[in-house]
């Protein structure tokens, strides 16, 4: 016998289920404030019905964020704890009487039943230091570059509207443009400076190529000789669109300054440099890797692993037909990792060039042809962490 436990994560307060796992009696099911006293009353609790049931296991339907306290706690406590995805609990929480009505109570209870009924839930393991930190400061990195994107949208949209010479020729993912900006913007406000001053402002961003500079200058006092008509509101506009250059030009920076950071911690990382070693596989993705995955030791097959990024193929078999698709689900941001990996593999490494020249072959897409390609690579991958030796072409991917 045992105890499966059933944990449903919430900000404030979670709720746990206690539950005999060969009966499925429910032994407990509980409001749990998330604060150290009651998630050590919950512990307790759990500890007495070992006593009388045998060995515990928990189920949790979160990891990290708002799970990060109670997850700990329990891996201190030396509790097997086990993930139950979301999705897995609200299909099987369709699948019992009135199963369209949610609760609380009922989701843990759920939960418990998943984790005495399955064997096949991917163990939770206390996140080491390092992986800890990497995670936080590819999340952090995450955030800066989607508000960069957004903020260079937002300007590109203000610049059409009362300069759209200047728009075509300057490139906002640059520097000496975005720098010209924080001053510039309006053609009355170019054509009073002149060329002079023009290329005495880019000067001052630093470290610009001359010829960029008067390249630059030329093309926007151009564009504003162009454009004799002031659109309403320009002003306005313009002023916003110098505060958004100044503020990309800061998360450059603070990007810089946390990418430098990033590859001090990879440095420490026993795997980084054994995946850094796979070809298209470059800090910032082998960084989004390891925050994504964690200990890729709870992978113990590239399967496994493929699983968990959705790039192992789905069976459909019913009667006589029997095919497969692409996976829905998995880790989206693991995902990604791979099939970026791949694509970036295609300009240096004869192998995938190989492979993937072999599916198109075969008929696939491009995008198909890709996929299969991303989903060899965990293969490689896991080979790579099992032998703990760098990527080469030859390297035997069976296990």
């Amino acid at each position: 016998m045992g105890v499966a436990v059933g944990v449903d994560v919430a900000k404030e307060f979670h709720w746990a289920a206690l539950v005999v796992a060969e009966t499925g009696v429910v032994l407990d099911s509980r409001r749990v404030e998330n604060t150290p006293t009651e998630l050590a009353e919950l512990i307790a609790a759990i500890a007495a019905a070992q006593a009388e049931h045998g060995p515990a296991t928990v189920g949790l339907d979160l990891l990290g964020g708002i799970a990060s306290l109670a997850q700990a706690m329990l891996l201190d406590a030396g509790l097997a704890c086990v993930h139950v995805p979301g999705l897995a609990v609200n299909r099987a929480r369709q699948g019992t009487t009135g199963g369209e009505r949610k609760s609380d109570p009922k989701d843990a209870k759920v939960i418990a039943d998943q984790v005495r009924t399955r064997d096949d839930l991917r163990p939770v393991t206390a996140a080491s230091e390092i992986d800890a930190e990497l995670r936080l400061l590819v999340a952090r990195r995450r955030e800066l570059v989607a508000d960069q994107i957004r903020r260079k949208g937002r300007m590109r949209d203000l610049l059409v509207s009362v300069h759209p010479g200047l728009e075509r020729v300057i490139d906002l993912g640059n520097k000496t443009g975005l720098w010209l900006l924080t001053r510039y913007v309006t053609p009355s406000e170019i054509r009073r400076a002149g060329h002079a001053r023009l290329c005495a402002h880019l000067a001052k961003a630093g470290r610009i190529r001359k010829t960029v500079v008067q390249d630059l200058a030329e093309a926007a006092l151009a564009s504003a000789r162009e454009q004799r008509t002031n659109v309403p509101g320009e002003s306005t506009a313009a002023e916003l669109i110098r505060e958004m250059a100044l503020e990309a030009l800061q998360t450059r920076d603070k990007l810089t300054a946390l990418d430098e950071r990033i590859s001090e911690v990879l440095d420490r990382h026993p795997d980084a440099a054994l995946i850094a070693s796979l070809p298209g596989m470059g800090a910032a993705l082998t960084a989004e890797l390891l925050a994504e995955a964690g200990d890729l030791s709870r992978f113990p097959t590239a399967d496994r692993l493929a699983a968990a990024a959705g790039l192992a193929p789905i069976l459909r078999q019913s009667g006589k037909a029997r095919s497969t698709r692409r996976a829905a689900g998995g880790n989206k941001a693991l995902k990604r990792v791979f099939y970026q990996s791949a694509f970036c593999a295609l300009k240096t490494d004869p192998a995938s060039k190989a492979y993937y020249a072999r599916k198109r072959a075969e008929g696939k897409r491009h995008h198909q042809a890709l996929i299969c390609l991303a989903r060899r690579r965990v293969d490689v991958l896991h080979a790579v962490l099992r032998t703990r030796q760098p990527y080469r072409a030859d390297l035997p991917v069976a296990a």
